[in-house]
This record gives structure tokens, sequence and C-alpha cells, in this order.
């Protein structure tokens, strides 16, 4: 089966291919003999109702620093391509919204990856409030005295972004931190939304797990451990990578979550656990794919194509 595969990505010379997951589902496309074509968001137009994207044939080879040629650009309609991967990196602002409104035009009848949208009904701070069962203690606000009051029950917290990424914005708060006022007034002046509260947990310094489901079922895991005296366990803030399994307590929340992620059209979904407990749903520009193979573990890149695959069987 030969699909035809457009990538919505960020700029392909930026990335940093060893770890990037939209790069090795750009491998594994190639492998299989998909014919793929390369856009970034601001390249998605749509005129009286009709969507298009100026784009470029694109080949791959794992070779850092020689790892993309494109071909010409030409204005492409996404209804005459088999598949959309919406692959950009957060922060999930308007801009990004935007291109959810635009793919919902062409899905499914072209196959966008995942689903635009749930993608957009579903950022990872607050789509994985759905399970507060799962959860450590969450606070969404911007209200002063609901963070005091939440600070007071629970001493140590961190505080983030509500729709940032990479673990940027991070910040561990204790009981009675001389800096929370500045740092509560840096986080008003910066940031109209309101952010997330988390009572901390000591256990991340043993590891944060980023779990990977395909299509609503776990498929690999790797282990992120936080360096030196940082409390942020992202691989791109220097977090090392352990090969794991999973425990009993996190086979239950796959088990748990997965049969929503499937109904949503979430076919990659990469959750994020710290001592048991659920902190993230990541269904915007999931990443961990290459990183865990690289460890070890599982293709996920070919899981997901597998499941791409029969999909586009099945609506043939």
């Amino acid at each position: 089966m030969t699909l035809k595969v457009a990538i919505q990505m960020d700029p392909i010379d930026r990335i940093r291919i060893a770890g990037d997951s939209t790069f090795g589902l750009m491998l594994e496309a190639q492998e299989r003999g998909h014919e793929m074509f390369y856009y970034t968001p601001d390249r998605l137009s749509m005129r009286d109702g009709k969507v298009f994207a100026t784009m470029q044939p694109v080949t791959v080879k794992d070779v850092a620093g020689d790892h993309f040629r494109l071909g010409e650009a030409a204005r492409r309609d996404l209804d005459t391509l088999d598949v959309v991967h919406l692959r950009q990196d957060p922060p999930f602002d308007l801009n990004y919204i935007t291109t959810t409104h635009l793919l919902e035009r062409v899905h499914p009848k072209t196959l966008v990856v995942n689903d635009p949208f749930h993608v957009r009904n579903a950022p990872e701070k607050t789509f994985v409030t759905e399970f507060p069962e799962l959860m450590p203690p969450t606070l969404i606000t911007r209200d002063r005295d609901a963070i005091d009051e939440f600070r007071k029950e629970h001493g140590e917290v961190v505080m983030k972004p509500l729709y940032g990424n990479g673990g940027a914005g991070v910040f561990k708060v204790s009981r009675n931190d001389p800096n929370f006022g500045s740092l509560y007034d840096l986080f008003s002046t910066m940031f109209r939304e309101a952010w997330v509260v988390q009572r901390f947990l000591p256990a991340v310094s043993k590891g944060d797990k980023r779990i990977i489901l395909v299509d609503g079922v776990y498929a690999g895991a790797i282990n992120r451990v936080p360096q030196g005296d940082d409390i942020r366990s992202n691989m791109v803030r220097g977090g090392a990578a352990e090969a794991t399994d999973l425990s009993q307590r996190e086979r239950e929340i796959c088990e748990r979550i997965g049969p929503e992620l499937k109904k949503r059209g979430l076919i990659f979904v990469g959750i994020d656990v710290i001592d048991g407990l659920l902190t993230e749903i990541n269904v915007t520009s999931p990443t961990g794919l290459r990183v865990i193979k690289r460890t070890g573990g599982p293709d996920i890149a070919a899981m997901i194509w597998d499941v791409i695959e029969e999909k586009r069987k099945a609506a043939a």
C-alpha cells in the first residue's frame, strides 16, 4: 500500500534527528515506500472552504546535518492526500488552534494524525484532568488566594504554564518560599492564561516515565531521570533516558485512558507518569519514539504506521 503523506512540522533543517519523533515517523514512511511531502504551518491556507498548502516532496536519511532533501515547492490540496501528520511543536496558542480548524475540514477523508478536533479540545495539561483519580492534587488558576490555599494544604508545589512544553517555565515552590511573590508577578505578566499548580512529587528524582500509547494501546516507555539539581526530567532539558518496564499501576493507567484515546482518534499519545500518578497526556506532538527504540524498546514508529495503513485500507 503506497500512501501520499504530508508532514506539517517545524522547519526540518532545525530538528535534532537523534531524538526527533517526527523524523522517526518519516524514516519509517520512506522505508515503506510512501510518497512524502513537507510543509510548515505558515504554508497552510484555506480559500472558499478548500484547504491547501505549499509543500515540497521530501526524502530523509539518518545522517545528522545531511538528513533531508527537498523537491520543488507546489500547491497541493490536502484532500488529494491520504494522510497528514500534525507534528509542529507547541506552544498551543491561537496559531496552533487555527491549524486544527483548517485540518478539520479535510479529516477524515484525509486521515489527520492526531484527529485535529480532539487535539484542539484535549490540550495536555487540561485533558489529563478528566482522570482526577489518576493524578496528583492539581489546581488550574490565576487566582492568588486559590494558590495560597493550595500551597498551605500541600506544602511544596510545582507551578508551570498551562500551554507550555518541554519543561519550559516549570518551578518548584516551597511552602514558605520567599520568591513566590515575585514568581507570581512574573507568571501574571508573562501568561494571560491560567497556570497549573501541582503537589510536588519527590519521587521525580527517580524518574518521570514517558509512556507511548498507539491507538489506545500501550506500546513502549522510557524513564527520564533529572540531572544535577534540576527537577525537570525532559530530555530536551538534560534528563537521562533509561530503559524501563511498566508497573502494575502504570498498566492500569494505560488501560483506564486507552479506550478514551482510541474513541477520540488520538493515534499517537505520550503520557507522563511520576510515582504512579498521571501528570500529562500529550497529544499535540508527542516525543519518545527514537529514544525508546535506541534503548532496546520496540519500534513504535512501525506500530503507528501499521495502524495508519489499516485505517486507510478500511476507508478505501
